[in-house]
């Protein structure tokens, strides 16, 4: 059976993605890949010139000036050095600095720990808080972004080391030397120095970047991107390759639009924080171009900008910032121009509607404005409509709005890989607060069962039967069995959807959700084969304690009622990670039946 569900899988996945991941492979481990031949010396400073601008109005970020950053949720003190580039300070341990070519160094390193805390200095978010401090009056800020580039240069040559290891993170760091400039008002002249180092860096994405194209996911609009915008610099100053660059970046670009954003508005990655990245680098791509006075995008691709941007709009809780933590959550928050919060999406709300909607998002003014601002761009007078109640068909996800309350009913329409097994979860907000909630992710480089309580069907608000997963776990990033979702409505006037789904096992889960003024109201239908059934419902932080057939924090109840008899009615701690690699314990309750019939669950405040 398992041998037949990777082979539906590989199909699903695309058989030219397959491909692509495999040449990929075969040209690295052969040497016939051209990366492995490329050769570049270091950079070397100066790398930005006198900034022409003074800001004076604007409060800079504070971020990196003494303490490295770690996705949102964690500082370590620098003593106003530059960072360890090879250091994991949730270890303590280091890799080693730049000796060894990046693809001959292992993917995961179980003693060293997870590759994605060496790469968060390397992202180069610090280059864009200094750029601001350097435009407000900050003598120091400018000496700090030369020394720590030259810093990164010296202990990271071309194509050695950890840090080369990523065509993605490599990606991000061209597209954050290129808004550093955009802040200092540097960009017209670049100097002999960042010329040489986005040079590097264009050379090593180019090579890789059908593998990128092959994982249908932000790789490829990332490096799609960083072509774009590093290739049109530097063929504004004569280099030969800039402009084939710059027209693969554009082309490849408009194509992942057109693949991975469905015309709802919906991305390739079913998660909240990889909808901000895709954002996030759109917006660097369009304020690039907009400064630089390139020609439009495709009006395709513009169409599939605005609705990504409508999509964000409607996930989000405008008086918080915060939205369900859906999907994988990576900690990447690509275009940190403001001190607000990792989980606060207001800024790439605002920036994202005002560039490919016209309009904005949030009427009030706040920190969500600034990095227009910082990118020298204006704020657009019109105000968008508040957003209400809405169906995204082609990604899977019912909105329902009414009064501060907000509800979310996940359902599979897998048209790309599923990363979590999410489906029929569902997720609630009364006034800015979660109090139906997911598990996050956590981390990616941890033991079969940490990734499971997180990303497997134990991390959702959803039934899971005879304690397996929604689908098998094929790999690390690979499920397989891919849910499909049947009988699926949606009425926006009343606020109620539902939806069904059979697994590979043949269980059958129905789910309909009503949401009320002060209640939200879900029945659950299971049916089929199988022996136990565990609803779980995931609560926010507080003091819940079982009352009858209830569980109470004495301000909000759950009360369930069921058709067949419950034969475990329990409080359990679990956890959450609304950061990545952190973790901290929430309480879950679990209702378990050993028969088919209706369970339903009604959560009431006042």
């Amino acid at each position: 059976m398992i041998l037949g569900i990777k082979a539906r899988t590989l199909v699903s996945l695309g058989l030219a993605n397959v491909a692509r991941v495999a040449a990929y492979r075969l040209g690295l481990k052969t040497g016939l890949s051209r990366v492995r031949s490329l050769s570049a010396e270091a950079a070397t400073g100066p790398f930005f010139g006198d900034s022409g601008r003074c800001e004076e109005g604007l409060p800079p970020s504070m971020a990196w000036r003494n303490e490295a950053h770690y996705f949102g949720s964690r500082t370590i003190p620098l003593n106003y050095t530059p960072p360890n580039w090879f250091l994991n300070p949730y270890t303590g341990k280091s890799l080693e600095p730049g000796g060894r070519d990046w693809w001959q160094i292992a993917d995961f390193n179980p003693e060293v720990g997870d590759v994605k805390v060496i790469w968060e200095p390397s992202r180069f978010d610090w280059l864009l808080a200094a750029a601001e401090r350097a435009v407000t009056g900050d003598e120091a800020a400018m000496a700090q972004m030369e020394a720590w580039l030259q810093d990164w240069c010296n202990r990271n040559p071309p194509y050695k080391g950890p840090n080369w290891k990523c065509g993605q993170e490599a990606s991000i760091r061209v597209m954050h030397l290129a808004m550093a400039a955009l802040v200092l008002g540097t960009d017209q002249a670049p100097t002999d120095g960042l010329q040489q180092l986005v040079e590097a860096h264009l050379r090593r994405i180019e090579p890789t970047i059908q593998y990128a194209i092959g994982q249908d996911n932000n790789h490829g609009t990332s490096e799609a991107a960083a072509l774009f915008i590093g290739g049109s610099w530097l063929a504004a100053v004569g280099h030969p390759q800039g402009s084939r660059w710059a027209r693969t970046g554009r082309r490849l670009l408009e194509n992942r639009l057109d693949r991975l954003v469905a015309d709802d508005g919906s991305f390739s990655q079913h998660s909240l924080t990889y909808h901000r990245l895709l954002l996030d680098t759109l917006s660097m791509a369009e304020a690039w171009r907009l400064r630089r006075g390139l020609e439009p995008f495709s009006k395709s691709a513009r169409k599939k900008m605005e609705k990504a941007a409508l999509w964000l709009h409607a996930m989000i809780d405008e008086s918080s910032g915060d939205g369900p933590n859906l999907g994988a959550n990576d900690g990447a928050r690509l275009l940190p121009l403001t001190d607000s919060g990792y989980r606060d999406f207001r800024p790439t709300l605002q920036t994202a509607m005002a560039l490919f909607a016209g309009k904005r998002a949030i009427a009030s003014s706040g920190s969500w404005d600034l990095p227009l601002a910082w990118l020298g761009l204006s704020l657009p007078d019109e105000v968008a409509s508040p957003p209400a109640s809405v169906q995204y068909d082609d990604g899977g996800y019912a909105v329902m709005r009414n009064g501060t309350a907000l509800a979310m009913l996940r359902y599979p329409r897998f048209r790309f890989r599923p990363s979590q097994a999410d489906a029929l979860h569902v997720d609630l907000w009364v006034a800015g607060h979660n109090v139906l909630r997911d598990a996050g992710t956590y981390s990616y480089n941890v033991d079969s069962g940490t990734l499971d309580r997180f990303a497997g069907v134990w991390g959702h608000n959803t039934i899971a039967f005879d304690g397996r997963d929604q689908m098998p776990r094929l790999g690390r990033f690979l499920f397989g069995a891919w849910l499909s979702a049947r009988r699926v409505s949606f009425d926006a006037a009343n606020n109620t959807a539902s939806a069904a789904y059979s697994d590979w096992r043949g269980a059958t889960h129905e789910r309909s959700v009503e949401l009320a003024a002060r209640s939200l109201k879900v029945a659950d239908r299971i049916s089929g084969k199988f022996n136990s059934a565990i609803l779980r419902w995931r609560l926010a932080p507080g003091n819940w304690s079982i009352d009858g057939d209830s569980v109470t924090n004495g301000s909000e109840r759950l009360s369930i009622s069921s058709q067949a008899d419950i034969v475990r009615f329990a409080l359990v701690e679990g956890e959450e990670s609304l950061f990545y690699l952190a973790r901290s314990p929430v309480s879950v309750l679990e209702v378990e039946v050993r028969a088919p019939g209706l369970i339903t669950s009604e959560y009431g405040w006042s």
